[in-house]
């Protein structure tokens, strides 16, 4: 293993796949098919599949003569955190996935049809956090994770949710780039292990209209110093000054980070009020109605933060990457925090919600997507190339998922997602 470790592994791919969508190279992109991109294997990232004997993963990073291409999204991450790195900081993170376990109602390659009934069902009936789910669903939870573990990822806890069929399980925290490379790990885990045992894994954000949709709540701390520095007690709300400045750059930039932690226009059924999952640019401690919630302990410690408007249709580097400049600028121009909100937006009046500046987040991804278009500090930082090409084929691609009918989206992203 070691010495495979040591050898270089490279494979060449088109450099318009980066643009591709479900019919061809989006032209706007600055994409198209002529010439190729090295895919060059970290091979420190390199692990054999419990799942898939004989079979190993690497991560890897797109070069193009020899460089970083503009458009590898794992660049971009590196990219973000060697900026932070130029400040004496660092972001630990982990992302908390929910997904459904579905048993299929026809053969895989039948499901997508003109037919508008589902063609899946949930694995199960059961309520939130119920002990007979887990009994039901014991076998394949326990080979994800050993699987997770066998990856050298570190599960810290296992719960049914409030769904049908929903479960999540959670990841210890790690370095940004780890912490991007384990939720790519998660995924394809997760995935693999429910076909095994005849089951669909989906982390589509909704697929049922009257059930829970599915998040990835990403879970961030600041450090400097192998020090976490997000609390200070001497200062306004005991959140230290660097991480409030972070904390609002993150808000300040939100409706255009939802372009790309929430990207497709399925998201956007998730994120209403009411629905724990952040429909407001707001913060606020222990506030699951936020969508930046500072996690408070009893003993009054605070270790991380949560961002909510995230779900596992995202790229994890670019979240990541996106998310770190937006804390870079709070930084950079000292913003300051409004004061938290501590209790459910929604159920204020109109009038009361002006009043405190509490703005709804776009309620549909072509308004993410005009906030992203029009937000100079994260198109300078994703570059001109990723900027360009991410915005062609998302708004390509909320262009064609509107024009189709609601269960045929579904049926068309259940496996993709």
């Amino acid at each position: 293993m070691d010495s495979v470790k040591d050898q270089e592994v490279s494979v060449g791919i088109s450099r318009g796949q980066q643009g591709v969508i479900y019919d061809g190279v989006v032209a706007e992109s600055g994409l198209d098919p002529v010439g190729e991109i090295t895919l060059q294997g970290d091979m420190s990232t390199l692990t054999p599949l419990p799942y898939a004997p004989s079979h190993f993963r690497v991560m890897g990073d797109m070069l193009q003569e020899g460089k970083v291409w503009g458009n590898c999204p794992r660049g971009f991450l590196k990219k973000m955190n060697t900026a932070l790195e130029e400040k004496g900081l660092k972001v630990k993170a982990s992302f908390e996935n929910e997904f459904y376990l579905l048993k299929p109602g026809h053969p895989l390659n039948d499901r997508i049809s003109k037919n508008t009934q589902p063609s899946y069902q949930p694995g199960d009936g059961t309520p939130f956090a119920s002990t007979h789910s887990m009994d039901l669903n014991h076998s394949v939870i326990m080979n994800i994770v050993e699987s997770l573990i066998a990856q050298n990822i570190t599960v810290e806890q296992y719960y049914p949710e409030s769904g049908p069929g929903q479960h999540e399980i959670t990841m210890r925290y790690s370095d940004a780039l780890s912490a991007a490379d384990n939720q790519v790990i998660f995924r394809e885990t997760v995935k693999a292990t429910a076909y095994q045992h005849g089951l669909i894994a989906s982390f589509l954000p909704k697929i049922f209209p009257d059930t829970a949709g599915s998040g990835c709540h990403l879970h961030l701390s600041l450090w400097k110093d192998d020090e976490n520095i997000l609390q200070d007690p001497d200062t306004e709300y005991g959140i230290g000054e660097t991480a409030q400045a972070f904390i609002a750059g993150i808000l300040y930039h939100l409706p255009a980070l939802m372009a790309i932690t929430t990207p497709i226009p399925r998201s956007y059924r998730r994120i209403r009020p009411h629905l724990w999952s952040g429909a407001f640019q707001i913060w606020g401690f222990n506030n699951r109605e936020t969508a930046v919630r500072v996690i408070q302990e009893e003993n009054g410690k605070i270790r991380h933060l949560e961002l909510k408007t995230v779900d596992a249709t995202s790229n994890p580097y670019l979240v990541l990457g996106a998310v770190i400049a937006a804390g870079l600028h709070g930084i950079q121009e000292n913003m300051r925090l409004a004061e938290p909100v501590q209790r459910d937006p929604a159920t204020l009046s109109p009038e009361e919600r002006n009043e405190n500046r509490i703005i709804p987040l776009p309620g549909n991804l072509g308004e993410a997507l005009a906030a992203l278009g029009n937000d100079e500090t994260i198109l300078y930082a994703m570059g001109p190339d990723l900027s360009q090409s991410y915005l062609a084929v998302k708004n390509k691609e909320y262009e064609y998922l509107q024009a189709i009918h609601s269960q045929k989206e579904v049926e068309l992203l259940l496996e993709k997602y």
